[in-house]
Parts: C-alpha cells; sequence; structure tokens
C-alpha cells in the first residue's frame, strides 16, 4: 500500500508565502515522478509542478511559473513546492501526486492526471486579498 501525505497548508495573505511538503511511503514502492496538482471550488483538477527523478527536470504549469518551485530528495520520496508571491486565484487543496512507472507518453502527459498512479488526501492553500 503506497500512501502520500501532504503538509504545509493554510492560510496566507497575497503575496505572501507557503512551503508544501509530500512524503510517500510503501513497501517495495519506487517513485519515478512525484508531482503537486491543485483543485478550487467548482473547478476541475489542474496540473501545478512536477519533477522527474530520472533527470532532474522540473516541469511547471505556466499560471505558476516564477513564482512556485518544486524540489525534493529522491531517495526519501519526498517533495516539496515552495509557493511564493501567491495570488487568490491560488486558492484550492492541493494534491500531492506520483508516478510509480515511467513511460514516454508521460513526457507529452504530464500535466494530466492519469499520468500519476497514486495521489494524497489534499491540504487546503487559502490565500486573502
Amino acid at each position: 500500500q503506497v500512501q502520500l501525505v501532504e503538509s504545509g497548508g493554510g492560510l496566507v495573505q497575497a503575496g505572501g508565502s507557503l512551503r508544501l511538503s509530500c512524503a510517500a511511503s510503501g513497501r517495495a514502492f519506487v517513485s519515478y515522478v512525484m508531482g503537486w496538482f491543485r483543485q478550487a471550488p467548482g473547478k476541475e483538477r489542474e496540473f501545478v509542478a512536477a519533477i522527474n527523478w530520472s533527470d532532474g527536470r522540473t516541469y511547471y504549469a505556466d499560471s505558476v511559473k516564477g513564482r512556485f518551485t518544486i524540489s525534493g530528495d529522491n531517495a526519501k520520496n519526498t517533495v516539496y513546492v515552495q509557493m511564493n508571491s501567491l495570488k487568490p486565484e491560488d486558492t484550492a487543496v492541493y494534491y500531492c501526486a506520483c508516478a510509480a512507472t515511467l513511460s514516454l507518453r508521460w513526457y507529452s502527459d504530464y500535466d494530466r492526471s492519469y499520468s500519476y498512479d497514486y495521489w494524497g488526501q489534499g491540504t487546503q492553500v487559502t490565500v486573502s486579498s
């Protein structure tokens, strides 16, 4: 059983910062990619950022480029996202996700939910104006 646990969400004023953490665990578990998605009320889940452990490359949604930074420790199956210059439109539940396999398709579909195998329960981020 693979388990992803997020932490670090909360309430922050616009322009502020938050750092989310996610730790994955499970027997004989190996992750190739870890990432973050978010879902605002009444909206579909959307991609935020991902890190590919195989080559260290990072991927970002256009809406967060320059403001969010994803990092992590592959050996510990831990990923972080540092969120700066937060805006009210960043308000959402943030989900950690990981891919236990890495196919060529992932490189074109890295921003799609179906490219990830396991999900956390989510952590709420609220940005007040």
